[in-house]
């Protein structure tokens, strides 16, 4: 059975990080704090307010990393297909273009949550996939 924990845990890291919008458009980027230990096209499992999603990180043209979109599952966030979760969330909370958010590391590598500033969420960890599955399915990915 998952664990859940909650975002004001001393388990959970939580930076401060900008919500901007790639050009003068309304899709959204979050840059990622260098603290932050992922690499390009790393697929992880993000919450945004509480609710699962899964993002690809990708590579700025200045090479920083960011989130630009979040899907309902990992295919869809390594394929970019669908919805984007991210803009939705964006439009739905106190979350702007220009302001921030709380990003919470909740297991490193592997499972992240962003949420509004002044909010408290309680995450599910899940640990994720093990490594040998991730292995194969970036070898199928390949």
């Amino acid at each position: 059975m998952p664990d859940r924990i909650p975002s004001d845990h001393d388990a959970v890291e939580t930076h401060r990080v900008p919500v901007e919008s790639i050009g003068r458009t309304d899709r959204p980027r979050v840059p990622l704090p260098d603290a932050v230990d992922l690499r390009e096209d790393d697929v992880i499992a993000l919450a945004l307010d509480g609710d699962q999603y899964y993002a690809r990180v990708e590579t700025t043209f200045e090479g920083d990393l960011v989130l630009t979109r979040a899907g309902d599952n990992r295919r869809v966030a390594r394929e970019g297909d669908g919805q984007n979760r991210l803009a939705e969330w964006i439009a739905d909370t106190t979350v702007s273009y220009g302001g921030s958010a709380h990003l919470d590391v909740v297991t490193a590598g592997q499972e992240y949550g962003l949420r509004t500033p002044g909010t408290r969420t309680v995450y599910t960890v899940t640990g994720g996939p093990e490594d040998s599955l991730s292995d194969i399915a970036s070898d199928l990915d390949g």
